[in-house]
């Protein structure tokens, strides 16, 4: 079956998201499955918070549509038995084969869970270097820029904080409300655990001199203006708790096994395979040869 026959059977399939009649095209359709398919080369991580945003699905199902409208003009106008085209579609068939085979290949080859498990228990063991993690603090601030206004005022208005914060004020809701850090005002000022040289010196040397949760710093400058900090919590210096590490060692098993299914499959297929250096050698020469321009 022709590769863009098979892809116009394939748009039947699901409920309708955009249809029109293009000229030169005839009946253009995405369906739901269309968009199912396009959203895999999304990673899965970013993929719910893409999916979710109105504005970048109609733009999403816009461009389908719009890249379906130009395949079905180019195939009416014969382009599809052009050779180059004839080869590029075909490279486009088996990419999407192979794709779907390796995902096939990665399952095959991931352990269970318990598997997994006990693979990652004995990977941290063997490592104990690895998984060391030095001393950290959990640590909350307010930022007050010096990017708008002066910074006396800016200076004051950390000091002015400070003093509420000193007669009980929550630290958390005057962050929301004053701080000029986007990262973390919306979080209370929170900027979890860290250890040292993650900050700015000046920032980091006040964030490890408080000793007892609740603490809290003088008003301190940086580059991005005022701060005040507090001190959540300490974290000494030692070895990473195994329930800490265990996502990520799971991750790089996983990965490994997967990693290694490939290996031997590609290893498999490279056995099978002659080359002929002498037909490789005059596609070269070819591709590189000048390009005589047409008489007119």
């Amino acid at each position: 079956m022709p590769f863009l026959m098979a892809m116009a059977q394939a748009q039947a399939a699901g409920p309708s998201l955009a249809h029109g009649t293009v000229p030169g095209a005839g009946e253009v359709r995405v369906s739901a499955d269309d968009v199912e398919a396009d959203v895999q080369r999304i990673p899965p991580d970013a993929r719910a918070r893409i999916v979710k945003q109105p504005n970048t699905m109609r733009q999403l199902v816009t461009n389908l549509y719009t890249r379906r409208a130009l395949a079905q003009r180019a195939q009416a106008q014969g382009l599809a038995q052009k050779p180059e085209v004839v080869a590029a579609l075909a490279l486009a068939r088996d990419k999407v084969l192979s794709d779907a085979l390796l995902v096939e290949v990665d399952q095959s080859n991931t352990p269970s869970d318990a598997r997994l498990l006990s693979m990652a228990r004995t990977m941290y063991q063997a490592s104990p270097a690895d998984f060391h993690m030095p001393e950290q603090v959990h640590i909350r601030h307010i930022l007050v820029s010096t990017r708008e206004g002066d910074a006396e005022t800016a200076k004051a208005k950390a000091q002015d904080i400070l003093v509420k914060l000193r007669a009980g004020a929550d630290f958390a809701a005057l962050a929301k409300q004053h701080s000029a850090d986007p990262g973390s005002a919306d979080k209370g000022g929170d900027l979890g655990f860290f250890a040292k040289g993650r900050m700015v010196p000046e920032f980091d040397e006040a964030a490890f001199a408080l000793q007892k949760a609740g603490d809290l710093t003088e008003v301190i400058k940086t580059q991005f203006g005022y701060h005040v900090l507090q001190l959540v919590a300490r974290k000494p210096a030692g070895p990473m708790p195994f329930e800490e590490a265990k996502e990520a060692l799971l991750a790089k098993v996983r990965q490994s096994e997967q990693q290694r299914g490939r290996i031997e499959l590609a290893k498999t297929l490279e056995d099978t395979m002659k080359l002929d250096e002498s037909a490789i050698l005059g596609t070269v020469e070819k591709l590189l040869a000048p390009v005589v321009p047409a008489k007119p």
